[in-house]
């Protein structure tokens, strides 16, 4: 197979459309189309479905996309690994984590790491949920549970705590809680049920002072723990959040201290092919001393 046509057809499967893989390959939507024509017509099968809304693979463009995948995903590792300095690590540093935790504790602290290490490009890649290391989706990741990939690295970052917290205004207006049961009195903002959760028990705040399984309603509820803490400090009511959340927003204030949430561990994790890479090894110490220096 050609090379260059199976490289766009790669792109054009992860971009689901000719004119989006076009704009990534630096390629008119002629050429990009005219490229898997003749890909298919070499092949002597359909790679995709075409329609209005987009494309789709078909079994035949399912089962070359996920061989290129991989094959894609070990060429780039391989490249890393070449092209990394003896002396000092450079080169990119793709590096995924949960919203929250990216936006409000790693981002701020990154400035540091790149001042040693100028020559690592850093790439923050912030989602809610799992990519695949081992398929070069990202160098390493941060994550709030245990990898269930068995060729994954892991280390144990820190343990993190979750407490109530409320803005000073919404105390102003509707008061504090001095019992769990009076939470049934007050606004609650919950990350919601429709989605799946970055960590466990993260709505543990709607159950809190029942013993029967009950849950009580929350006012508002934000599929992302950064949005979260943001609708608990603009004053729209009382929010669970990670205790990292609470150090740099003076605006929050901790509510009912001697109610015990869920804790959760954070772990470093990485492809086994990464395990000799300096910008890893460099990458981990870091975070462990800033991780150090931190309340969780």
């Amino acid at each position: 197979m050609d090379w260059d046509k199976l490289r766009i057809f790669h792109a054009v499967a992860e971009a689901g459309s000719f004119t989006h893989a076009g704009e990534l390959l630096n390629l008119s939507q002629s050429a990009v189309s005219r490229q898997i024509s003749a890909l298919e017509d070499s092949l002597k099968v359909p790679l995709f479905h075409r329609h209005a809304r987009g494309l789709i693979l078909t079994e035949q463009g399912e089962l070359l996309y996920r061989t290129a995948h991989e094959v894609f995903g070990k060429l780039a590792m391989t490249e890393a690994q070449l092209t990394e300095s003896k002396d000092r690590p450079k080169g990119p540093l793709k590096i995924t984590t949960t919203v929250a935790f990216g936006s409000q504790w790693l981002s701020p602290r990154m400035h540091e790491f790149i001042d040693v290490y100028p020559e690592i490009e850093c790439h923050l890649l912030l989602l809610d949920r799992e990519v695949d290391l081992s398929m070069r989706e990202a160098d390493l990741a941060i994550r709030f549970s245990p990898p269930r990939q068995a060729d994954l690295i892991q280390r144990h970052l820190m343990t993190v705590h979750m407490h109530i917290y409320a803005a000073a205004s919404y105390i102003k207006k509707h008061g504090v809680p001095q019992t769990a049961e009076e939470l049934d009195k007050h606004r609650i903002v919950v990350y919601g049920e429709d989605v799946r959760p970055p960590v466990p028990d993260v709505n543990w705040l709607l159950r809190v002072g029942y013993k029967d399984g009950q849950l009580r309603r929350p006012t508002m509820t934000v599929n992302n723990v950064y949005g979260v803490m943001k609708a608990v400090q603009s004053g729209a009511g009382i929010g669970a959040l990670p205790e990292y959340m609470s150090s740099s927003n003076a605006d929050l204030v901790e509510i009912l201290p001697d109610l015990t949430g869920p804790q959760f561990d954070a772990y470093f994790v990485y492809a086994e092919e990464m395990r000799r890479s300096k910008r890893i090894s460099v990458f981990r110490d870091f975070l462990l001393r800033k991780v150090a220096e931190s309340k969780f």
